[in-house]
């Protein structure tokens, strides 16, 4: 049933025109940004070769452009969750599912990785985009990875968050804003010092942007998840009265 309701979820995010915009968007950056970094890197290559750890072209192009990927994630993933439970009340096709015999966790694990499934697409899209460096030198593909991994587990924490904003409200535009906002906070917390700084999602992205990949960066991750999909659970449970 969960896989059913994702294949459900993402037919349906594939048939709205403005998901189609937001991939052309999304390629159009990311394609003028790697091409912006790659002539950057270009111009100072002979430069870089004088130097005894000069760094490489898989530091230099594409653990930025991982970077930028996840910033505008932070921002575009909120309007797809907004669809996923808000948008369905307000149209009046959620009763439909909540009174359907199936549990609220399989109606949040069905959203979550419909919604997943094509965030790993646009990830895929721009991995492409880095592996075509082995093309004409050679790539860290070690690091490629490690960029990749954490932009898919920063966009599987923005996801599982959005979502459960968007089991809050039965206005989209409430549900996307109020995301937004947290994710930003999240954000910012980046730049504070001390313990409080763990508790960003980008700041374990940043170490494994540096290829560094530690269980505690990979636990944060999954327990944030864990701890949204929870949430957005229980508050479907009690709007079915415990079901």
């Amino acid at each position: 049933m969960i896989l059913t309701l994702a294949k459900k979820e993402m037919r349906s995010l594939f048939v709205t025109p403005s998901t189609w915009w937001m991939l052309a968007m999304l390629q159009f950056i990311f394609g003028w940004f790697f091409l912006e970094r790659m002539d950057d890197y270009l111009q100072v290559q002979a430069q870089l070769a004088h130097l005894e750890n000069a760094p490489g072209v898989t530091i230099s192009v594409a653990a930025p452009l991982a970077s930028v990927l996840a910033l505008i994630l932070m921002m575009l993933i909120p309007l797809f969750t907004m669809r996923l439970i808000a948008e369905e009340r307000r149209n009046q096709t959620w009763i439909l599912l909540t009174t359907a015999p199936i549990s609220a966790t399989q109606i949040v694990l069905g959203k979550f990785l419909g919604l997943l499934a094509l965030l790993t697409l646009i990830i895929a899209a721009c991995a492409l985009m880095m592996s075509a460096l082995s093309l004409g030198t050679h790539a860290d593909y070690g690091l490629i990875l490690s960029n990749i991994l954490g932009v898919w587990l920063l966009a599987a924490a923005y996801a599982a968050l959005g979502l459960f904003f968007s089991a809050l409200t039965r206005q989209p535009i409430v549900a996307a804003f109020a995301a937004i906002a947290v994710s930003f906070g999240l954000w910012m917390l980046d730049m504070s010092s001390g313990a409080i700084r763990a508790f960003s999602p980008n700041a374990h992205f940043q170490n494994l942007n540096v290829g560094l990949v530690t269980s505690v960066d990979l636990g944060y991750f999954l327990l944030f998840i864990a701890v949204f999909l929870s949430l957005a659970v229980r508050r479907i449970r009690f709007e079915r009265g415990g079901k």
